[in-house]
């Protein structure tokens, strides 16, 4: 495992991406959507002007149907951007993972349902690719969710992680459905319990409403943040972002 990144702590800006259009959705809820731009691409090269050089993108579509819709789009975004990019969301097979990896240069991606229900593939990708596989924790009340956050598997958090540390994980992201989309704050005890565990760069996301949450993770020693609806909301300025780095 990589050393964590605590003295450089790496903002994503985040992307979601629904029916070809940037959005939000509160607490993971598809039926609860707000649209803020119907061109992502924009959105994307906005972000690389304010000086990101990552960026997260989740195929919202696809999370829940496993089946992709924005390849293109992603593609197009990394080829505009020249911006690294960490994408998830229905990616639950090798052939797929080769294809975003080797043929669209995709730089990280986020395996979250397959990492729970295909352990073996979970693995042969970890194997593979090591630094360029997350695992994404989603999770409500504690319990991991899959199919878009639609599905509890009823899997504790912790031995989730310490599960996957073992299969060779690196990096995971761990988000609170909860507080995802409600700018109401990170959940900083689980990042700093997950962080304490030192077993993987832990990248933590929902619930990120202004310059100070993102310090308060910064705080816990996490690897990095992603960050959502606070920038689309005026709430987070990303050209601040980086004075801290």
């Amino acid at each position: 495992m990589e050393e964590p990144q605590t003295q450089s702590m790496i903002i994503y800006p985040a992307i979601d991406l629904l029916d070809g259009r940037c959005v939000r959705l509160l607490q993971g809820r598809y039926n609860q959507v707000t649209v803020y731009n119907e061109d992502p691409l924009a959105v994307a090269e906005s972000f690389q002007e304010a000086g990101a050089q990552w960026i997260h993108v989740v195929d919202l579509n696809a999370a829940k149907s496993g089946r992709s819709t924005h390849r293109k789009t992603i593609a197009a975004i990394k080829e505009r951007t020249g911006m690294r990019v960490q994408t998830g969301g229905g990616i639950r097979d090798m052939t797929t993972i080769e294809d975003l990896l080797q043929t669209d240069h995709l730089d990280r991606l986020v395996l979250g349902t397959a990492a729970v229900r295909d352990r073996k593939m979970t693995r042969q990708a970890l194997d593979r690719f090591a630094d360029r596989i997350a695992i994404g924790v989603d999770a409500r009340d504690d319990r991991v969710c899959v199919d878009g956050w639609t599905t509890e598997s009823g899997l504790p958090v912790l031995s989730f992680v310490e599960t996957m540390a073992e299969a060779g994980a690196q990096h995971i992201i761990y988000t609170d459905i909860s507080r995802d989309g409600t700018l109401q704050g990170p959940p900083l005890e689980m990042i700093r319990q997950l962080v304490e565990l030192g077993i993987v760069n832990v990248v933590a996301s929902g619930g990120i409403g202004s310059h100070q949450d993102i310090e308060s993770v910064r705080q816990t020693g996490a690897a990095g943040v992603i960050v959502g609806k606070a920038i689309y909301e005026g709430k987070v300025v990303l050209e601040k972002c980086w004075q801290k780095e």
